[in-house]
């Protein structure tokens, strides 16, 4: 019986260690947007060292999505970079102060227009911590330091313009998105991540199994 006990109380740790570093993922919101349309695009940048500050992200932008503009976050500076033909094939966000700590997480706002023939954007990230550690978000959904993917739906044609779209971030759009990232960044974490829980599961079904066959030898 202690066995069986002692199986289940390591059973219940490691679950809550691999449930715990699945849902702190860098994540772009939203999830999904149109062909064609002008969004507002949300960095989310959780702090998952224990010991150090992150201190710089960087994230890098395909080309089904062209972003022109960013938001100032105090105590942040960012740095753009340019291929040949002027377009913005990546943004750097830098601490100017101690960062983001272990209990903190990060929004970084960006604009720009999603290409009329993409099916998704895939966006590459990288976070750098204070003792110059980099964790890449750059794998597949499945892979343990996913990269965050926005699906693109085929677009109606109306577009939302907004004067162009890049003149100024609509406030009230803004506040409707903040509300809603909770929810959908925990749905696709969960969906990300079912083949890691699927493992979890096997693990736990095995680990009771030689429990109660050392049960029944005792």
């Amino acid at each position: 019986m202690k066995k069986l006990l002692t199986f289940t109380i390591v059973m219940i740790v490691a679950f809550s260690l691999f449930a715990g570093m699945a849902s702190a993922h860098v994540t772009v919101q939203p999830m999904e947007t149109a062909q064609g349309q002008y969004e507002v695009f949300t960095v989310r940048v959780p702090s998952e060292s224990e010991e150090f500050p992150t201190t710089k992200i960087e994230v890098k932008f395909p080309q089904e999505v062209n972003i022109t503009r960013f938001e100032p976050k105090a105590g942040w500076k960012y740095e753009v970079q340019k291929d040949e033909s002027d377009k913005i094939t990546s943004v750097t966000w830098t601490a100017e102060g101690e960062g983001l700590l272990p209990t903190d997480f990060g929004q970084f706002n960006m604009q720009g227009k999603v290409a009329d023939d993409a099916t998704e954007i895939v966006w590459k990230a990288y976070q750098t911590y204070k003792d110059g550690s980099v964790v890449e978000w750059i794998g597949a959904p499945d892979a343990q330091y996913p990269a965050s993917v926005t699906v693109v739906n085929p677009g109606d044609g109306s577009g939302h313009d907004h004067g162009h779209g890049e003149g100024s971030t609509d406030a009230t759009n803004n506040d409707h998105g903040a509300k809603e990232q909770v929810s959908e960044e925990t749905t696709t974490s969960s969906s990300s991540n079912a083949p890691l829980y699927l493992s979890i599961a096997a693990l736990i079904v095995g680990l009771l199994s030689l429990g109660l066959s050392f049960k029944k030898r005792s």
